[in-house]
């Protein structure tokens, strides 16, 4: 009955991230024991205030309908927290409140793309933007990074990339898969290629800003010219260990803000009560509050790195952010292994699933098939047994 279905749906791709760990819960169920790699998860539980807020939310009976675009005092701390944290001033008309930044990201192109506007995405990108642009009738143009250039765009890239027809750039800082950091050298570079092309917007996805091992982030919308034409997405999911109660949020231009709302009540309405109310205790906090996430990250990121290079075939950069690594494996390509031939990243991924137990993902997902990416958002045991198991069989 597939026939039945619209073209927007079977022409979409299945997210790469949740259909491996499906897998493994699959294999998992059946009895294998699986070391789950795949998701970018943190291990951590959600701080006692953070919980201790939301409690106090159901107590105080939050159980209407929100506002579409989030609580005014939540909008409140969002903005105080961009101005602490990235010191941008967004008014409370800037911001919109949305169901994880995920759907922050799919209101945006909803509501700024006609068919055929092109979306520059530095690859590897993460790997919603591809398909959630594609649902908004845009082309996703890949501009290609690799290892040698710690899979970071160049400006020259940027501008050999733009065409009429360019629209958008889209891109993470930290960046997920690579872990990559855009230093404020590096953005004022873009920024400088971009100020040259007025119609393009950018956004800036900055889920990670925290998990920052280079000590300090920066906004692209912070740099001179930037602000007006910037959408800068954010969320509580991964600094905060609040990946289930799914809050995002933008500042954006005010026309922006208000085309997101409109589309945002047609579609969802306002996002989760109770979420709302144990955000606001979450933006609120001191960012040393979480210091103690981000210290452990980053001496997993370390172990991880150490083990890895033991291991004959795998390159490696030095991720500066997020949790993840995202080595280059094609010197695997076109080598048997226990009698599977390694043709590309995801034939990797799929033999040290069946033959390590090790849940991975392909890079293919993020636009760069030369590589896989492992999340370090796993317990340090599990991180050794896993590096061992992978070891063991290649």
């Amino acid at each position: 009955m597939s026939n039945h279905l619209s073209n927007r749906i079977t022409n979409m791709s299945t997210s790469a991230t949740l259909a491996m760990a499906a897998k493994a819960r699959e294999l998992r169920n059946a009895g294998k024991d699986i070391i789950g790699l795949s998701l970018g998860e943190p291990d951590f539980n959600i701080p006692d205030f953070i919980k201790d807020a939301a409690k106090q939310a159901i107590d105080d009976n939050y159980s209407s309908y929100s506002p579409v675009d989030g609580y005014a005092d939540l909008k409140q701390a969002i903005a105080n927290k961009f101005k602490r944290d990235n010191n941008l001033t967004y008014g409370l008309n800037q911001i919109v409140v949305s169901t994880g930044a995920k759907q922050s990201l799919a209101n945006i192109a909803m509501c700024m793309l006609n068919k055929g506007d092109e979306v520059i995405l530095p690859a590897p990108y993460w790997v919603s933007y591809s398909d959630i642009v594609k649902l908004a009738e845009g082309t996703p143009v890949e501009v290609a990074t690799s290892i040698d250039t710690d899979f970071k765009m160049t400006p020259a890239q940027l501008e050999a990339a733009i065409t009429p027809n360019t629209k958008m750039m889209w891109f993470s800082s930290p960046c997920n898969p690579s872990g990559s950091v855009y230093s404020k050298e590096e953005l004022e570079g873009l920024a400088e290629v971009l100020k040259k092309h007025p119609n393009i917007y950018v956004v800036s996805d900055e889920i990670y800003e925290h998990i920052n091992f280079r000590g300090g982030h920066v906004s692209i919308a912070g740099i001179d010219g930037m602000y007006e034409r910037t959408i800068t997405v954010n969320g509580v999911s991964k600094a905060f260990a609040m990946t289930g109660w799914r809050i995002g949020f933008i500042g954006a231009p005010e026309f922006i803000a208000k085309a997101c709302t409109k589309f945002q009540g047609q579609n969802t309405s306002g996002a989760n009560a109770i979420a709302q109310r144990a955000t606001i205790a979450a933006l609120e906090a001191p960012v040393s509050k979480i210091q103690f996430m981000i210290d452990e990250f980053h001496k997993r990121r370390d172990l991880v790195l150490e083990l890895l290079g033991q291991i004959e075939g795998f390159n490696l950069n030095v991720p500066e952010g997020a949790f993840y690594v995202f080595p280059d494996i094609s010197a695997f390509f076109g080598k048997t292994l226990n009698g599977t031939t390694i043709n590309n990243a995801s034939d990797l991924s799929m033999y040290l699933l069946e033959n390590a137990n090790v849940a991975t993902v392909t890079g293919e997902a993020f636009g760069n098939p030369n590589c896989i990416r492992i999340s370090y958002a796993a317990s340090e045991k599990e991180l050794k047994e896993a590096i061992s198991r992978i070891k063991a069989v290649l």
